[in-house]
């Protein structure tokens, strides 16, 4: 690893026995690390997509045990397609030598989940270096989605929620 990169670990995912859904990410940015908090950047427009699909609600929770809890009780769990990574800054495009979550297995442990978004390209390019072969199973749907990422910005809010609500079945 260079002097510039930085090593990167993921969060363990927020899932319960009841989760249908899961979304990932690729690895938290700079600001959701040094929070230990998924979606943290106060320009990433995750949260309040989620509160608006969900809870038709105009903001999220404040408290991110409530943001959690809220895609909870809609059977959605939440991870990140990388476990660890090398990365200067936060854009997906500086991930160097990453290595995978291990889907196989969180997929025996949790098989009530059917379907899969990606939040953005490069989670499911890691999703698919890694996890090949469970993108050939047909109980579990796939779906590429836009990046709720600020550097998305050609993506408005009311575009990501009309994209976001097929696969939620919202």
């Amino acid at each position: 690893m260079s002097a510039s990169n930085f090593h990167c670990i993921g969060f363990a995912p927020s899932i319960d026995h009841g989760c249908t859904h899961i979304i990932l990410g690729s690895m938290p940015s700079v600001a959701s690390l040094e929070a230990q908090q998924y979606y943290a950047h106060p320009q990433n427009r995750f949260w309040p997509l989620m509160a608006r699909i969900l809870e038709h609600a105009p903001s999220a929770p404040a408290r991110y045990e409530d943001r959690l809890a809220m895609l909870l009780r809609h059977h959605i769990a939440l991870w990140d397609s990388i476990a660890f990574c090398d990365r200067k800054g936060s854009l997906d495009s500086d991930i160097k030598n990453e290595q995978g979550n291990d889907f196989a297995a969180l997929f025996a442990k949790y098989p009530n989940i059917h379907t899969v978004c990606f939040n953005g390209g490069k989670s499911f390019q890691c999703f698919k270096k890694y996890n090949q072969p469970l993108l050939s199973h047909s109980d579990i749907h796939f779906h590429q989605m836009p990046s709720t990422s600020p550097a998305n910005a050609r993506w408005n809010l009311e575009k990501l929620e009309s994209a976001w609500k097929i696969p939620l079945n919202f």
